[in-house]
């Protein structure tokens, strides 16, 4: 009877203290993240990233990202297209006690490709383009914000610089985006 008792006062306790919190961004866990965004008014960018947490909620990210400008010439937009991976280090400067939001400062390396008019040199009006294709080579620095939805989704946003040497159209580039995480394990 006395552990009867026991369990039931250990059980209505656990009730009426509220909800428990799930723990996140736990070393070795891992997530997910689907993203996309703009880059100013004449492109937008497309990504997917895999990220892995380490100590302190810090974490390491590995992705992929398409990158499209347009650049207007005459009554038509020259595409010029990126081809990025992309591994880097993101620290976790700011979350709150609750562990729902999370802020990160970053820095990534990229490498890629870069297209200008899907190889095209030669435009509609008979005009040659002087820009090539060929790789490209860099960094990135980012400010990231994860809230987590559920224990297992988390809405992103973010704003990074990218500086991309070996491409013919810019070296700086600002991107802006929202995204969603899933976490795996």
């Amino acid at each position: 009877m006395k552990g009867k008792a026991v369990f039931l006062a250990m059980l209505l306790s656990v009730l009426l203290a509220g909800r428990a919190e799930a723990q996140r961004c736990l070393p070795k866990m891992r997530g997910i993240e689907m993203k996309a965004g703009m880059t100013g008014a004449d492109g937008y960018w497309l990504g997917a990233a895999l990220s892995s947490y380490a100590r302190g909620g810090n974490k390491w990210v590995y992705g992929a990202e398409y990158l499209q400008t347009n650049h207007p010439y005459r009554s038509v937009n020259v595409p010029v297209a990126q081809f990025t991976a992309e591994g880097g280090f993101y620290y976790n400067f700011l979350s709150d006690v609750k562990k729902t939001v999370f802020f990160y400062a970053g820095a990534s390396a990229l490498a890629g490709y870069e297209t200008v008019n899907w190889g095209e040199r030669t435009l509609y009006d008979g005009a040659r383009l002087n820009n090539r294709d060929g790789f490209v080579y860099g960094c990135a620095a980012t400010l990231d914000m994860e809230l987590y939805l559920a224990d297992f989704i988390a809405l992103t946003a973010s704003v990074r610089e990218r500086f991309l040497w070996g491409g013919s159209t810019g070296v700086c580039r600002t991107e802006y985006g929202i995204g969603i995480k899933f976490i795996i394990n």
